[in-house]
Parts: structure tokens; C-alpha cells; sequence
């Protein structure tokens, strides 16, 4: 497979959605395996501390919580937008991935070899049709490649360290997909390709079915609206994010928005 095979499609999406191929061209990067598995190096807590300084965040908590979801939204965006635009993925599985913790957002990520999923046939990405329909295969195929090759050891990792409860870190990976298969469709629509919007709005469905983001919220036509909070209303001048189950920030409370 070719190391840009198919991941073109991605660049017209925006930052969240592009991956790099290759090494990176400075200094040696971790992988994300690397991150989510505990070692001398930690480049989990180095993200959460970089993250805690760029919001000056008055918990390591919360600062955690807003790494999970930046990484999950990147994670997100590369996996939907290969699906919907290219029609397949490529194996995304952690120990492929190199990821910068001290980037800024969104999240520097390099895909080290371009190939098919083990269970792929080795077409290259591009060969596939871009406007075939969602199906259950493909959503079970991103649930591996994402939620469990990714999103469970990440929030194992950071629930080691951190007081950050289950159903915190299932509204992100949830409300992170929501905002992916938007940011898509929205793009889709513009670009005159109703057919990807459709896909894209579709696979959210059946992802937010799965049992790992059952109940995480509510995904119907005026967007998605999730029944945790990511604690970012307690950053100075953060407020409530647009899908978060507060309407407004509530008062002080230290078990408030904590699920």
C-alpha cells in the first residue's frame, strides 16, 4: 500500500481530520501504544500538564479530561473521515501512530506505515467507492480501530492517575464522535457530496449504539447532547460547551459535573 494511499482525501477537511504518513521529520516522537501503557518517559501526563498550562486548568482533572477529548475528537476525525471519503481504513493501531504531547491542538499524529487492516484485503484505500452505504461491518470496524484500539487503554490510562469517573469519559469519546461526523457532514453538504454527509450521520448512529457509548447521550436532528459533563465549565472563563447536559455552569460543588 502506498505510505499516502487514500489519506488525501482527508486534507480539504481541516486539522482534526489530516494524517501524516511516514516519520516525523524532528525529534523522535512517542506512539500512542507508548502513551497509553505506563513508562519512565509518560508522554500522557506531559499532555496533560502542556494541556493544563494552555488553559490554566485549577485541577489536573479537568486538564485530563480535556486531553481525552481532544485526542478522542482526533482519533475520531481520521477514522470517520477515511471511512466515509476513501471507503475503508487503514490499520490505525496504536503502536503505528506517533503523537506529538507537546503540540498544540489538535493533536499531532503520524501514521509511521500505511497498510490494511489485518483482516483487509490489500486493496489500495482509494480503490474503494466513496459513496457506499453505512453498514454494520463498517461501524464494528471503526469501533475496533477506535473505541477499543484506542479510547479503552486511554481511559484506563488516565482513570489510573486521575479521579475522572467512567461516564465522563464515555460522554467525550461520545461527544468527540458527535462533533467528527458534524464537522464532516458539514463539510460533505458544502462540497456537493449528500451521499458522505448521509454516511457520515449514519455511522455516528450506529456508533453511538454500541454498547461502550450506549446511553452516553442523545444523537437526533438538532445534534447531539450528552448527559455528562467534560469539567471544562471549571476552567477560568470556560463556560458549558455546546452539547453538554448543563445549560448553564452550575455553582461550586466538588462532585459537580464529576460523571
Amino acid at each position: 500500500m502506498h505510505r499516502d494511499s487514500g489519506l488525501a482525501v482527508l486534507r480539504p477537511l481541516g486539522g482534526f481530520f489530516v494524517l501524516r504518513t511516514g516519520e516525523p521529520p524532528h525529534a523522535p516522537l512517542p506512539t500512542l501504544a507508548e502513551a497509553y501503557a505506563a513508562s519512565a518517559a509518560d508522554p500522557l501526563g506531559a499532555r496533560v500538564r502542556k494541556v493544563a498550562g494552555a488553559i490554566r486548568a485549577p485541577e489536573a482533572r479537568i486538564a485530563a479530561s480535556v486531553a481525552h477529548l481532544g485526542l478522542a475528537a482526533r482519533l475520531w476525525s481520521v477514522a470517520l473521515g477515511c471511512a466515509v471519503r476513501a471507503g475503508r481504513l487503514p490499520d490505525l493501531a496504536p503502536s503505528l501512530l506517533r503523537w506529538d504531547p507537546e503540540g498544540s491542538a489538535p493533536d499531532d499524529l503520524w501514521l509511521t506505515e500505511v497498510r490494511p487492516l489485518p483482516a483487509a484485503a490489500p486493496e489500495d484505500l482509494a480503490a474503494a467507492p466513496v459513496s457506499c452505504a453505512a453498514t454494520p461491518e463498517s461501524a464494528a470496524a471503526l469501533a475496533d480501530a477506535v473505541l477499543l484500539g484506542h479510547l479503552e487503554p486511554l481511559a484506563a490510562a488516565l482513570r489510573a492517575r486521575h479521579r475522572l469517573a467512567p461516564g465522563l469519559l464515555r460522554g467525550n469519546a461520545a461527544s468527540a464522535l458527535a462533533g467528527a461526523a458534524r464537522q464532516l457532514g458539514g463539510w460533505a453538504l458544502a462540497a456537493g457530496h449528500p451521499e458522505e454527509a448521509a454516511r457520515a450521520h449514519d455511522l455516528a448512529v450506529r456508533l453511538l449504539a454500541h454498547p461502550l457509548l450506549a446511553g452516553a447521550g442523545t444523537y437526533g436532528a438538532t445534534g447531539f447532547r450528552r448527559r455528562s459533563c467534560c469539567l471544562y465549565y471549571r476552567v477560568p472563563g470556560g463556560g458549558v460547551c455546546g452539547d453538554c447536559c448543563f445549560t448553564r455552569a452550575p455553582g461550586p460543588s466538588p462532585r459537580a459535573g464529576s460523571g
